[in-house]
């Protein structure tokens, strides 16, 4: 386990709207105002997009390494609610990492928002910024993940 502490530094409340696309909009709004590390949370509708939804299983019935994402489409608007964590990447560019719950009618979907969704209507997106701590996502070779770093 590893492990940084913190505190928490501002708060912000975005209305996202009808084609803003996550997680492009979060990421810009994060670099603009110099947000690098944060707690976030979503909820509203989501118009399109994908998700990926696990790794592809191989020949062996195995997860092969690195895994191959699953991609599922999100057809139709569907009811969200997601939560995720924003940190800086290698470059120090801000990543959004955000799985969320997405439902339309009898049918929902769980997985990771990476791939790209859109908002439809209005999206109400939490961001609770941590200060105070230097963690930061590095690319792990074995897995291709963009895993929490201390170093």
């Amino acid at each position: 386990m590893k492990v940084a502490e913190g505190r928490i530094g501002r708060v912000f409340v975005l209305r996202l709207e009808d084609g803003d696309s996550l997680p492009e909009c979060v990421e810009r709004f994060a670099a603009e105002r110099g947000v690098l590390r944060a707690y976030c949370a979503l909820m509203g509708g989501v118009g399109s997009g994908r998700i990926v939804t696990g790794p592809e299983t191989g020949p062996d019935g195995k997860t092969a390494m690195p895994p191959v994402p699953v991609l599922t489409d999100l057809p139709g608007i569907h009811e969200a609610a997601a939560v995720g964590t924003l940190f800086p990447d290698e470059s120090g560019s801000p990543r959004l990492h955000m799985h969320g719950v997405f439902g339309r009618g009898q049918r929902t979907l769980a997985g990771c928002i990476r791939p790209g969704i859109d908002i439809w209507t209005i999206g109400e997106f939490v961001l609770i910024e941590f200060a105070g701590m230097e963690l930061l996502r590095r690319r792990d070779p074995a897995t291709g993940f963009e895993l929490l770093s201390t170093e």
